[in-house]
């Protein structure tokens, strides 16, 4: 399994060790390194299909923000569900997650060289990780800030949506 440095040595992309996230600006002590830390520990329990849409918003917007730790197709991937959610109302489910991957695959194959561009570093949402850390420890309020992360995150890449819209419908009409 490739990991976050993997990517980012295949990418070119040196990974700092101390001061904010180069990526989404999150001040933090160890950098990037901090950032995947405090994404991968969560933040308490997001398992059950009620806490799917919070789950999701979480991989998502982190993802997005940090576009050089993840293969080139992930952007497209991560910002669709995004769009299809925010934008489409679509109430996500697990099983969701494969149809939409299909979608971006027969997305990647009409359109090989395609690639989004990703907002500047520091400018990929309003909130980071830290954030949502630094916001309540009750379920209800930390759902609402990783959800309004999330929504920072959407609106950051929006001069992208529209290249990820035909996955979007792709998936819709999938979708069963």
């Amino acid at each position: 399994m490739r990991t976050y440095r993997d990517f980012a040595a295949r990418n070119g992309v040196t990974l700092p060790e101390s001061g904010a996230c180069p990526f989404c600006g999150a001040d933090l002590e160890r950098s990037v390194h901090e950032c995947v830390e405090i994404f991968e520990i969560g933040f308490g329990d997001l398992d059950g299909p009620e806490r799917y849409r919070t789950l999701f918003f979480m991989v998502d917007a982190h993802a997005l923000q940090h576009p050089e730790l993840h293969g080139r197709w992930s952007d497209h991937f991560h910002l669709a569900r995004l769009v299809a959610v925010l934008d489409h109302g679509v109430e996500w489910r697990y099983e969701d997650s494969r149809t939409l991957s299909a979608a971006v695959d027969e997305h990647a194959v009409r359109s090989p060289d395609e690639r989004l561009a990703a907002p500047p570093p520091g400018n990929r949402g309003d909130l980071t990780v830290a954030s949502v850390r630094a916001a309540s420890d009750e379920p209800e309020e930390r759902a609402t800030a990783i959800a309004t992360w999330a929504r920072s995150v959407h609106d950051a890449w929006s001069h992208e949506h529209r290249r990820v819209e035909p996955i979007v419908e792709r998936f819709l009409t999938t979708r069963r």
